[in-house]
């Protein structure tokens, strides 16, 4: 009876009938969740919308003159510990935490905003446009169409990717902010009519000769990097995805058939379609926010002209917080390895001596230099752009290459520079 009583129902009254249903919780669980993700409109492949490559009509998106191959006919700063920083505006000295920057710009070097010239950006669409270019207008439906938009107008989401992220939606909330539209992050219908475009999100680049003949394979030691004649590109993928402002990967994936090795002149490739920002007056006031990892120009009536996103030291206690001034303002730097500031380095186990490493975009403060009035800190461009927006620095804010020669001629000694929590 005892055995049978264990099994009778219902149960006795020290083991409630119901909770033999408790079960039922946890299979219930499970199959939702799996209906959930099995749901027809997760598994089944979206459209992809794709557009006809459209030839390139406008110069190539710079706000300085074109880079030679041959860096003799460069303007050069060099950057150099221990020495002084001499310009023709006076003496100055700065380093980077842990290592000091002085250096001396020859006579070609301009030093004051009066010698570059100064444009405004132009917000609206243009006006006078021919009925063909109406026919053509339309508005960012996708990620990578608003990041271009953006970057067309100087509020830059980093490298473009295609991919919705946080930098896209820090540019994106300062251009509403510059437009005095709702600063929602969002990609809305009054946004999207501020971001009209009058040319294809897609275009074609060919390479040329010139292209080729100033790639350079990059040395593994610094001495074998201060021997080189320049610090260029090694790749050609390298070469165009920054004179595109795009990362690699979208161009390896917009071009699927193409050997980017093997590249000769001539071969056109598939690039995001980049118009320059219009931009005019002078920089009033640069703006860095440390809790957002961002660089902000405004002209003099409190208008925010440019956005960037920049990267600021690891190290909380390098952080400047406070008011800062341009000191200097340097294209084409080139750079002093001091082994001391590397003791573990082989140059400095070899007792080596420093060494200087000479401009290019894979220059390790890139392709622009501007110095501020406190010891240890300075803006400047960075071989590396995948990784601009993060904490990665040792005190100075870096930029993307392109992003820093836009900065670099709105600039001049004395510019005020806010750095806020």
């Amino acid at each position: 009876m005892g055995g049978f009583g264990a099994r009778q129902f219902p149960p006795p009254q020290d083991k409630p009938w119901w909770r033999h249903l408790l079960w039922i919780v946890p299979i219930a669980i499970v199959i939702g969740v799996a209906l959930f993700l099995l749901r027809p409109d997760r598994t089944r492949p979206q459209p992809q919308r794709v557009e006809q490559p459209q030839p390139i009509t406008q110069p190539p998106l710079t706000n300085l003159p074109p880079r030679t191959v041959d860096t003799n006919q460069l303007p050069q700063v060099r950057i150099d510990p221990g020495q002084v920083l001499t310009n023709t505006n006076g003496a100055a000295q700065w380093r980077e935490i842990g290592r000091s920057f002085p250096a001396t710009n020859n006579a070609a070097t301009p030093t004051n905003i009066s010698q570059f010239p100064l444009r405004r950006i132009d917000w609206g669409p243009p006006t006078g446009r021919t009925p063909a270019e109406a026919a053509t207008e339309q508005t960012p439906k996708n990620s990578f169409e608003l990041q271009l938009a953006l970057d067309q107008r100087g509020f830059s989401p980093g490298n473009i990717d295609g991919l919705a992220g946080g930098q896209t939606t820090a540019a994106l909330r300062a251009f509403q902010a510059a437009q005095k539209l709702p600063i929602t992050g969002v990609n809305d219908t009054a946004t999207r009519a501020k971001l009209s475009f009058f040319a294809p999100a897609w275009a074609t680049y060919t390479i040329t000769t010139n292209d080729l003949a100033r790639l350079l394979p990059l040395g593994t030691t610094w001495t074998e990097k201060s021997q080189q004649p320049r610090i260029d590109y090694e790749t050609l993928l390298e070469l165009v995805a920054e004179r595109h402002h795009t990362s690699q990967r979208l161009l390896q994936q917009e071009n699927p058939g193409v050997d980017w090795a093997r590249l000769t002149p001539g071969t056109a490739v598939k690039v995001p379609n980049l118009a320059a920002p219009t931009l005019g007056g002078r920089a009033a006031q640069i703006r860095i926010r440390l809790s957002e990892n961002t660089l902000q120009v405004f002209d003099e009536t409190g208008q925010m002209l440019l956005h960037f996103p920049c990267s600021i030291a690891t190290r909380v206690e390098r952080r400047p917080v406070g008011d800062l001034k341009v000191a200097t303002v340097a294209p084409n730097p080139d750079y002093a390895f001091d082994p001391a500031n590397f003791p573990t380095s082989p140059e400095a186990l070899r007792n080596s001596g420093k060494l200087m490493l000479k401009p290019g975009p894979n220059n390790p403060v890139g392709v622009a230099w501007i110095g501020l009035d406190r010891p240890g800190y300075g803006i400047h461009g960075t071989p590396d752009p995948d990784k601009v927006g993060r904490t990665t620095s040792l005190g100075c804010f870096r930029l993307a290459n392109w992003n820093a020669e836009r900065l670099l001629p709105l600039v001049r000694a004395g510019t005020p520079v806010v750095v806020e929590q």
